[in-house]
């Protein structure tokens, strides 16, 4: 799936930059594909009433549907920027929400001692599915025009929606300390447990910490990292299809370096401390990143900033699966979801910033502001990221002796 994802993204980013030369449309564009957000808790009630394989299966027919619509305009000549902007939008209802089943279900299915392990190793196949997609969605746009690039996404989706039916059904291993669900337990209505997940999170100060966290990282960061990159290729280096696909593939190849030490390694033994301090890192490269102009040092200090990334949201899902209840898991995952609504509004306000200050002072006032309120959190809930890892350490070894 995340092939046809990144794929898709670079060649219709690319596809918007040409056709308008707008910064302000392009992000508009990467703000429309990440509209489901704000469905993002209730598609995680859905997760946990109906299980996430059959969520996933749904989400990703509907992708591959839509994917064969622009396969068909492509082809037929027909296609315009208002059709990309159409299908994005309805595109961007659905797939925020697969990564929320993605992670509810290795809640589910992994003993909570592997869980670490196993996020490290969903981020890595991500991660390399993003290189090989950049790259290959690069060479096939240039070479085939969209229309027949669109022909190589649709068959990912479909693949990714034949491999889903593989997933298993129920969760292999239930929560024993979890009560059944009797008759009255299924006249629930979806929207109390909607607020009872919402509840939940702000009652819990490590998960509404790391929530404001997430938070931030997508209004400050990932717009940097991610969204402005088709406008960063055309108009700071002056680069082709091919160097936006360099670009993206550097930031993934080494957040995929750090997700195979991260799965090697077995993770940080203190995941709420590790998401502070590499997130601070993450944006001290960024800055970097903003001030560079040569396109072999913008590709190293992506590099560099793709491992910070990988670090931190590793440590920061397993920390939220580690500190949420089973029957809470799929909602909590949704709310972090809804935390990645900060990305649109963020690309929204910087692509409006740019074109009134430029984008070097853009990226400078984005990483001020994301150093700045992330020491904010960590003050304000020390007790909670930095204090409970020592604690957690503490208490926990005895029980290795």
């Amino acid at each position: 799936m995340s092939w046809a994802f990144e794929m898709e993204t670079l060649i219709l980013g690319w596809y918007v930059m040409v056709q308008t030369g707008s910064v302000l449309l392009l992000t508009t564009f990467g703000s429309l594909q990440l509209l489901g957000t704000l469905a993002a808790p209730m598609f995680g009630v859905l997760g946990d009433r109906l299980g996430g394989r059959t969520l996933l299966c749904v989400m990703r027919a509907i992708c591959a549907a839509l994917a064969a619509v622009l396969m068909v305009l492509g082809l037929t000549g027909m296609l315009t920027p208002l059709w990309v902007f159409i299908v994005a939008a309805l595109t961007g209802i659905v797939r925020p929400n697969d990564l929320v089943m993605r992670h509810a279900l290795i809640g589910e299915t992994i003993p909570p001692d592997g869980v670490m392990g196993a996020v490290g190793m969903s981020r890595a196949n991500a991660d390399s599915a993003r290189i090989a997609g950049a790259l290959v969605g690069a060479g096939l746009s240039t070479l085939l025009g969209l229309g027949y690039a669109y022909v190589v996404v649709t068959i990912f989706y479909l693949a990714s929606l034949a491999l889903t039916f593989g997933v298993s059904r129920r969760p292999a291993m239930p929560d024993p300390a979890e009560a059944p669900r009797g008759a009255g337990a299924l006249r629930t209505s979806s929207w109390r447990e909607l607020k009872d997940g919402l509840v939940y999170v702000l009652t819990t100060p490590r998960l509404l910490a790391l929530m404001w966290l997430a938070f931030l990282i997508n209004l400050t960061a990932y717009p940097v990292s991610s969204g402005l990159l088709p406008y960063v290729a055309r108009n700071v280096y002056r680069a082709d299809a091919t160097g936006l696909g360099w670009l993206v593939a550097s930031f993934s190849f080494g957040a995929l370096l750090a997700s195979i030490v991260m799965v090697a390694t077995g993770g940080t033994r203190h995941p709420e401390r590790t998401v502070l301090v590499q997130t601070m890192i993450w944006y001290a490269l960024l800055l970097a990143f903003g001030s560079v102009q040569t396109f072999g040092i913008g590709l190293l200090t992506l590099l560099l900033a793709g491992v910070a990334q990988s670090v931190a949201m590793i440590s920061m899902t397993a920390s939220l699966l580690a500190a949420s209840e089973a029957r809470f898991r799929g909602r909590v995952m949704g709310v972090r979801t809804l935390a990645i609504y900060g990305m649109p509004v963020g690309l929204m306000a910087s692509g409006a910033l740019i074109e009134l200050a430029g984008y070097v002072l853009t990226i400078g006032v984005y990483c001020a502001v994301g150093l700045v309120f992330t020491l904010l959190i960590g003050l304000k809930w020390r007790a909670s990221l930095w204090e409970r890892s020592r604690t957690a350490v503490a208490t926990s070894e005895p029980q290795r002796v």
